[in-house]
């Protein structure tokens, strides 16, 4: 188990051992009513987040309850079935379902009351650059009014640092009537999964964050989420510094990648191939260049730095690194696409027939939150281009995409890339590495992720970013 506490116990009187933690229930008495099923787990929000991790919990033999604000998630459940398409997710449903472990609540308040365990999984989004609390809110008052005393609260989504301390804790103890610390327990655990391997991250791929405000709660919090996560857990003894960590990890990502889209950009106008010099440099131990792209999307990499640039706003400090790297990131999409335009014949923009290959926001999902792709659309209306294809292998419907005249959504990739005057690959599914000069033809193609291998189309028109030039054989 890796352990950020000091070796001789916790540092700090804010996690000491107070003598209301010698009241408590002894932890191997909990751990123990976790594993027979006298004590229950339940998991708020079974979307990308909860449904992963409700399947972790089923999988460890643990009774659980599922709660979520769509009556079609739940009815879903209740079949066993996820909307989330997460390998292992409806085994999972199916199996606690039939062992009589997974029930389906639709009150909130009786599945807190219900259960020992309460665990939030509701996403923390942006509204107009600021953090947008409401799921959050209303589920943690829905739990206040179930909570018991010596009830457990965890919390799941990233948030700003101070979130927990500063709003959710008062908002709990203000619902309850209770006090965390003397009377219920708050665990902050922060996800840390990649769609379409989630399980196995959380089981298997890292170890878990947890962190509390004192001593019972972190050891508590430890010894129940080692149940799920096989790589042990990371001890933190401050919950707003484990927020920050995992804020960190998203704008550590989002800079790296602003700074190879930079660098993209040079080579663009130096005729240097990226790709190469890139690989080079990276033979370097110490040198992690990230890949460039025509933009940065879903839930996690965009928000993050802007919780950061909100919270140091706040307390007046201006992040400048952090600021600059999502404006480099966000102009992306415009940029990529003015070079994707080069390719087509002078007089041809508006008549223009342009198929995208990805809505998906990356390659293997069916996740759109947020994807570069609808920022090429909204460029592509300011250019009054009327026909626009847009293909991908994992989405079939999506609500967004309909507010776009211009645009149609498809699945036939021949078809999307047949007749057409330009084709732009905008998520690297490797479906599309199949593509070759023989399937496009004489249709331009811009690769917008680096992603596709440029000998197959030695006898195309292809261009990319990154790339030394366009030309055509």
């Amino acid at each position: 188990m890796i352990d950020l506490v000091n070796k001789a116990g916790l540092v700090g009187s804010s996690v000491g051992q107070t003598e209301n933690d010698l009241q408590r229930e002894p932890i191997d008495s909990v751990i123990s009513k976790f594993k027979t099923g006298e004590y229950v787990v339940a998991i708020y929000g079974l979307g990308h987040v909860g449904a992963p991790l409700a399947s972790t919990w089923l999988r460890a033999g643990i009774k659980l309850i599922g709660i979520d604000k769509s009556p079609k998630v739940l009815e879903n459940a209740k079949k066993g079935l996820t909307h989330i398409p997460e390998p292992n997710v409806n085994e999972s449903y199916a199996e606690g379902i039939k062992e009589n472990r997974f029930v389906i609540y639709d009150d909130p308040i009786k599945a807190s009351q219900d259960s020992k365990l309460k665990m939030m999984c509701v996403p923390v989004l942006m509204n107009r650059n600021k953090p947008d609390f409401a799921a959050l809110k209303e589920v943690a008052m829905a739990i206040g009014k179930g909570l018991k005393k010596h009830d457990i609260v965890s919390v799941h989504p990233s948030l700003p640092p101070t979130t927990t301390e500063k709003f959710l804790i008062p908002l709990l103890e203000k619902t309850s009537g209770l006090h965390a610390d003397s009377d219920f327990s708050v665990i902050y655990n922060p996800e840390r999964i990649y769609e379409g391997r989630a399980i196995y991250d959380i089981e298997e791929g890292h170890p878990g964050i947890i962190s509390a405000n004192n001593a019972y709660d972190l050891q508590l919090g430890s010894a129940l989420f080692s149940l799920i996560f096989k790589k042990g857990v990371v001890k933190m003894f401050s919950i707003k510094a484990a927020e920050a960590e995992k804020l960190f990890e998203g704008v550590y990502r989002d800079v790296n990648i602003s700074l190879a889209n930079e660098l993209a950009k040079l080579c663009d106008r130096l005729g240097i191939d990226f790709w190469e010099a890139k690989e080079a440099a990276n033979s370097q131990s110490y040198c992690h260049i990230h890949d460039p792209g025509i933009g940065v999307g879903g839930a996690c990499i965009p928000i993050y730095p802007q919780f950061i640039i909100d919270v140091a706003t706040k307390n007046k400090i201006s992040c400048k690194i952090t600021k600059l790297g999502r404006t480099v990131n966000n102009e992306m999409p415009s940029y990529t696409l003015s070079k994707a335009l080069k390719m087509l014949g002078r007089g041809q923009l508006r008549k223009s027939k342009i198929t995208i290959l990805g809505l998906a926001f990356r390659g293997g999902v069916s996740d759109t939150r947020l994807s570069p792709t609808y920022d090429l659309l909204r460029e592509l209306v300011k250019l009054k281009i009327k026909d626009v294809i847009v293909h991908d292998p994992l989405v079939k419907d999506d609500a967004m995409i309909k507010k776009f005249k211009n645009a149609t959504l498809v699945s036939d990739l021949n078809y999307a890339i047949t007749g057409r005057d330009l084709i732009i690959l905008a998520t690297n599914h490797k479906e599309y590495l199949e593509l070759n000069s023989s399937a496009v033809g004489s249709t331009p193609i811009y690769d917008g992720r680096g992603y596709l291998d440029k000998r197959k189309f030695e006898d195309s028109f292809f261009a990319g970013i990154g790339r030394p030039s366009i030309t055509k054989k």
